[in-house]
């Protein structure tokens, strides 16, 4: 393989490391950093490498080139975790196998491309930087465990200071070439009600906890219709990933619970979320009387606005113009990223998303990545590694 698709070579070794989540877990992705450290560090002894342990048998694992004190640390963050393979592949989902200019597995795109291309930057700067020379700021590459879980090893980075305020973050998910640095806010729901159990024949004498939660799903819809659209980030949704209740078709159910997921966008907050709650529950409790409803927050991560005088923002554009001849488009990251986390639980103004590949491929039976893109985001990043002295 080519000195220049170094990338390519390392996004082939990990798509072919079971780190799925659930499943095998980030062990393997372990192993594979840490022997990547040790031959950074048999050639720069100035590269240390730190675990630390998230859950048990689960480290987050950070490789750091130190830099002078006075400028703020760049930091690569990349989880080491996959969603599982799932069902519908046409060949082994971790075959990293290279057709028609794509490469092919599970995490190709989401998100070990990415990753290959961080190492691929922290390799560049561990070999120019050496022999008494000394970057101009700290260089760190934090692998995470549990993103595609809890987020557990992020926030356990922020905890440990791994991170700070004033480190320059960029996580390498897919964007589709863009500079990714907004984020809706993700509100989650637990939602019950409780009813009274009767006989289908006479539901007069019961009170039927499935009408109430559809009750509660109808006014929940409709207090979204009322919010208004951010003009960059679009409209705040609202979603119903599971419902049970119920207990035979002949039966008024008494007990019923959903899981709701909001996504808000400024101004939009957790309070407004309750309020919309509140409000639906209220209202379904009239419809339905006798019926009790209650909810519990089981997720909150506050909305993340772009800063356009962000240094990093300006640094990656400088490093996109070098190596594309433009500058990238600025966009809305769709999900939820480790550097949201960090934005969000630090006021943290420099952290971004940019990566190779396409988030709509992420998670899909057949994942992959482009090579070009592969080569153009390893190109980028070195480009800004190098503006490191």
């Amino acid at each position: 393989m080519e000195k220049n698709q170094r990338a390519v070579e390392l996004t082939q070794q990990m798509v072919r490391i079971d780190s799925s989540n659930p499943g095998a877990g980030e062990r393997g992705m372990e192993r594979f950093l840490l022997s990547f450290a040790e031959e950074l560090s048999s050639r720069n002894d100035r590269v240390k490498v730190q675990t630390e342990e998230v859950m048990p048998g689960r480290s987050n694992v950070m490789l750091c080139l130190p830099g002078k004190a006075e400028e703020a640390e760049l930091v690569f963050i990349c989880h080491m975790d996959t969603v599982p393979a799932g069902r519908g592949w046409e060949d082994d989902p971790l075959s990293g196998e290279i057709r028609d200019g794509r490469l092919y597995g599970r995490g190709a795109c989401d998100m070990k491309s990415g990753f290959a291309c961080a190492l691929s930057a922290f390799q560049s700067g561990a070999e120019y930087f050496r022999d008494g020379k000394v970057p101009g700021r700290t260089l760190k590459l934090i692998g995470t465990v549990d993103e595609e879980g809890e987020m557990t090893g992020v926030e356990k980075a922020i905890r440990s200071g791994w991170v700070t305020q004033d480190s320059l973050v960029l996580d390498t998910e897919p964007t589709n070439g863009e500079l990714q640095a907004a984020h809706k806010g993700r509100l989650w729901f637990e939602i019950s009600v409780e009813g009274i159990t009767a006989h289908a024949s006479t539901p007069w004498k019961g009170a039927d906890a499935i009408a109430a939660m559809a009750e509660v799903i109808s006014r929940i819809r409709k207090g979204f219709t009322g919010l208004t659209e951010h003009p960059q980030m679009g409209a705040s949704t609202v979603s119903f990933g599971r419902i049970t209740g119920g207990n035979q078709p002949y039966v008024v159910s008494e007990q019923c619970t959903v899981t709701v997921d909001m996504r808000l966008v400024p101004p939009y907050t957790k309070e407004t979320g309750e309020i919309i709650v509140k409000q639906a529950a209220m209202e379904a409790e009239k419809a339905i009387p006798r019926t009790r409803v209650s909810y519990r927050i089981t997720g909150n991560r506050p909305f993340i606005e772009m800063d356009e005088a962000s240094e990093l923002l300006e640094r990656l554009q400088v490093s996109c113009r070098k190596v594309t001849g433009q500058a990238a488009a600025t966009g809305v990251f769709p999900g939820y990223t480790d550097t949201a986390v960090i934005a969000g639980k630090l006021a943290n103004k420099n952290c971004m998303s940019y990566g190779p590949g396409d988030l709509e491929l992420a998670h899909k039976p057949q994942e992959y990545v482009a090579i070009e893109d592969i080569l153009r985001c390893e190109a980028v990043l070195k480009e800004l590694v190098s503006g490191c002295e």
